[in-house]
């Protein structure tokens, strides 16, 4: 299936997106995960596109768009989605996001909830407070993804994904999985901890009794928070749960047909 790219022009800079499908369908956007991109979305792209107008977006300092140098808030990441909608005439859509991306969808659906139809929230994590998302960032920063005396991203192996940090690597890694990964670190540079650095500040729980849209919540069996589901589940309003069996980080990879089908049947 052909996968289209292009940059739309925004007052943030151009932002890269790939898109498949007819223009003329319903439309599904995805956000991906902090310090990746597009790229590590093409296959749920390509399981989608048969159905749907699928559109994958690059933040601003990921990917293929521009970097910018202030400290986003989960706020902005919403409002860059909508840029790309907006150059690209998509009143509506249906919001997906993996890790960090399903928390720019509970912002989409929160605060411009004319513009979105559902959303479907893959592996979303969950602080209880502050502290917990200290210890969580504390584990990334301070070694499983090191950084070179300049501070860009080293490269790493997937030995060494799944010594140091197998709860944010996929069940059976690839090759061409660490080569992305690899990739968009580098591509995010300096600015890579931007999009966890607003997560950081985000108030999850407080947001979610906010969302009166429909929610998809889709979970990696082996995820970290899905010890955390029935509270989720306690703060949705319309919410339809799943477990994604034989999932943990980057489902959006490797169950991307099991997601393109529970997607699909929510939309439907």
């Amino acid at each position: 299936m052909t996968i289209e790219r292009g940059l739309c022009r925004t007052p943030y800079g151009y932002i890269h997106y790939r898109r498949t499908g007819s223009a003329h369908r319903p439309a599904v956007v995805i956000s991906h995960i902090n310090q990746q991109s597009s790229a590590l979305m093409i296959e749920l792209l390509e399981a989608l596109g048969g159905r749907v107008q699928a559109i994958a977006i690059d933040y601003p300092s990921h990917g293929m768009s521009d970097h910018v140098l202030e400290q986003p808030t989960i706020g902005d990441y919403a409002r860059w989605v909508l840029e790309v909608m907006d150059a690209l005439g998509i009143p509506r859509a249906t919001f997906l996001g993996e890790s960090v991306g399903a928390v720019v969808c509970v912002e989409l659906a929160v605060a411009h909830e004319a513009r979105v139809d559902r959303i479907v929230m893959v592996n979303c994590p969950y602080y209880h407070d502050r502290g917990a998302a200290d210890r969580s960032h504390g584990v990334l920063k301070g070694g499983a993804r090191p950084s070179d005396p300049a501070g860009f991203p080293t490269t790493r192996t997937i030995e060494f994904m799944l010594e140091k940090d197998p709860g944010h690597s996929p069940m059976h890694p690839t090759q061409s999985w660490m080569d992305r990964i690899n990739r968009a670190q580098i591509e995010a540079g300096r600015e890579r901890w931007q999009a966890l650095d607003a997560l950081h500040k985000y108030d999850i729980p407080g947001s979610l009794v906010r969302v009166r849209k429909p929610v998809l919540q889709l979970t990696g069996e082996h995820f970290i928070y899905t010890k955390d589901l029935d509270e989720f589940r306690s703060r949705i309003q319309h919410v339809d749960s799943r477990i994604l069996a034989g999932g943990r980080c980057c489902v959006g990879w490797e169950k991307a047909d099991d997601i393109a089908r529970e997607t699909l049947q929510f939309i439907e």
